[in-house]
């Protein structure tokens, strides 16, 4: 199976930046990764991430977990073939990410990605 390196929480907001201005600003997390206006991955000095994601009308308290692996392909076929549901299966993003969501027990939603080598 695929070796899995990264997990952290995605917290769903209505206005990134006014998130952004509390984790980052009052909290003290660094930005780590931007994907303006929309999401914004953060990380403390002495350990921990989240990211936030602007999403539309979302619920108190939803997130989900990204998990970052070194083959989302081969991580999606052996969680499958252990009868994992496959909610969307692995597709290049445009910010050199490979992803794909599966379904945990209770049918909560865990990204799988990595990250593509860039295009030569």
């Amino acid at each position: 199976m695929s070796g899995y390196f990264n997990a952290f929480p995605i917290i769903h907001v209505s206005d990134a930046q006014r998130s952004l201005a509390f984790y980052r600003d009052l909290l003290g997390f660094e930005v780590t990764f931007e994907w303006p206006p929309e999401f914004y991955s953060l990380e403390l000095k002495g350990g921990g991430s989240l990211a936030v994601a602007q999403v539309p009308d979302p619920v108190v308290g939803s997130f989900q977990l990204c998990i970052y692996t070194e083959d989302v392909d081969a991580a999606v076929a052996s969680l499958r073939d252990s009868g994992v549901p496959v909610l969307q299966e692995p597709e290049d993003q445009p910010w050199n990410e490979r992803m794909a969501y599966v379904a945990d027990p209770d049918g909560h939603r865990v990204m799988l990605c990595c990250s593509r080598p860039p295009a030569v």
